[in-house]
């Protein structure tokens, strides 16, 4: 009997990225054939978001999409957080989608795509009240390539901030043990990978479910033995859980790069207080100042929401003052829509959209304006860069401070007759311009 052949579609974020790749494990260990042509597939399986509103969309769109993708007769799957929390009105509204999959059908994901292919009648999953552990990973095969991967750490999420819907679809916090991560870790090295991003929903949560809240200090430290692993990112750090010690690890371990990802979400107090937060813009400049003081080329990346119930013109100018000194990276900027089942969704100060629209395009323009001028900041700086594409365009990869695919680029000037440096490639080099927030480097070294 042929195969079945399996063809992936991820959307949203890193997190998704390694549940499609342990999902692509899982068939691959259990006689399915993973391709990369979905013309040849006889499943193609869309892995949604279902996090804010434009990400919901974006995947109703894929699920249509897949249905043309395939040879004639395949199969289009749902898997993902918007299978998970919506799967009867999925079946309703896309009859085009063969099965919608939540997570507690991972871990028999062939048994289950058996069943599509054979025609038999699939028993409900997904849905809030369904939600079963999704952190035992098992067997992974990379889909994509390249000298970087995320690396999950954790699922879920105890925390109970007012506009997030994670808690309700991916459940409570659930540390991997530490183990399995270092082993997988192990396991991307041979596969090519040079630089791991360590990705939960709340890396800094990590352990506390199993009552060791120093446990991504260990971890890190575990990682730090794995050879042949040159950088280890750290992301999606809550500033309310920053501990000097975990700051100290960050800043000190060998190939624990200094990136601060930090989810500030606001800079006015009140509205931190009603999204369910903690802090405000002078608690955190002084984090950041903590950060720079340990390491003052560290990278710095944080996201804002505009236009919360209740948000005022002083509240948007208390968080603008906070950008203009925060001297960050990167900046994330998303405007503020109801998610259902939400505390937020049910608070009064609801903004017109068009006020939520005006001041998301204000905080963007000035995220751009702030984030272009820390990059010229850096001119002069002596960096590391991680080399990504070799090719007619040139050499380009990223620097330690910049993160993979949200953040800026840094193309290095190789010169002329020199031979070039092969993806996977360390080259120290020296800033030497700027385009936007990207960077142009000169080689001053090849690792």
């Amino acid at each position: 009997m042929t195969q079945p052949r399996a063809f992936f579609t991820t959307l949203g974020c890193a997190r998704n990225e390694t549940d499609s790749e342990h999902l692509a494990g899982r068939l691959a260990a259990d006689g399915f054939t993973v391709t990369d042509d979905p013309a040849t597939a006889d499943l193609i399986i869309v892995n949604t978001c279902g996090f804010i509103e434009p990400a919901k969309k974006d995947s109703i769109d894929a699920l249509l999409a897949a249905s043309s993708d395939g040879k004639p007769g395949a199969k289009v799957i749902a898997v993902g957080c918007l299978a998970q929390r919506y799967r009867d009105e999925l079946d309703e509204a896309l009859p085009e989608v063969d099965a919608v999959l939540g997570f507690e059908a991972y871990a028999k994901i062939g048994d289950r795509l058996r069943d599509v292919l054979a025609g038999r009648p699939q028993a409900a999953t997904g849905g809030t009240s369904r939600i079963t552990a999704d952190v035992d990973a098992g067997p992974r095969q990379r889909l994509e390539t390249g000298p970087y991967a995320p690396l999950k750490i954790a699922s879920g999420c105890d925390r109970r901030c007012a506009f997030c819907a994670i808690p309700a679809i991916r459940g409570p916090y659930r540390s991997r043990p530490a183990a399995d991560i270092v082993a997988e870790a192990r396991w991307l090295v041979t596969q090519g990978v040079r630089e791991v991003m360590l990705v939960s929903e709340n890396s800094s949560s990590y352990g506390k479910d199993i009552g060791h809240p120093q446990a991504l200090e260990a971890l890190l430290g575990a990682l730090a033995g794995v050879d042949g692993l040159d950088w280890v990112r750290v992301s999606y750090l809550q500033p309310a859980e920053i501990r000097p010690s975990l700051l100290t690890t960050m800043a000190s371990t060998g190939n624990v790069v200094p990136y601060f990802d930090l989810s500030f979400q606001h800079a006015s107090g009140p509205i931190l207080k009603r999204m369910r937060r903690f802090g405000d813009g002078d608690a955190f400049l002084g984090l950041l100042a903590q950060v720079r003081e340990l390491s003052p080329q560290a990278g710095v990346r944080y996201s804002v929401i505009v236009g919360f119930p209740g948000e005022t013109d002083d509240d948007v100018a208390a968080l603008h003052a906070f950008m203009e000194s925060a001297r960050a990276d990167a900046i994330g900027v998303f405007a503020y829509s109801d998610e259902e089942g939400t505390l937020a969704q049910k608070l009064d100060g609801h903004l017109p959209e068009d006020v939520i629209a005006a001041r998301y395009s204000a905080t963007l323009d000035l995220a751009t304006w702030l984030t272009e001028a820390r990059a010229a900041e850096r001119v002069g700086e002596q960096i590391q860069v991680l080399v990504e594409s070799v090719n007619d365009d040139g050499v380009q990869g990223r620097a330690a401070h910049q993160g993979p695919e949200v953040d800026g680029v840094t193309t290095l000037t190789w010169p002329d007759g020199a031979d070039l440096p092969k993806v996977g490639d360390m080259v120290w080099a020296r800033v030497t311009a700027t385009d936007g927030v990207d960077l142009i480097a000169k080689p001053t070294a090849v690792a």
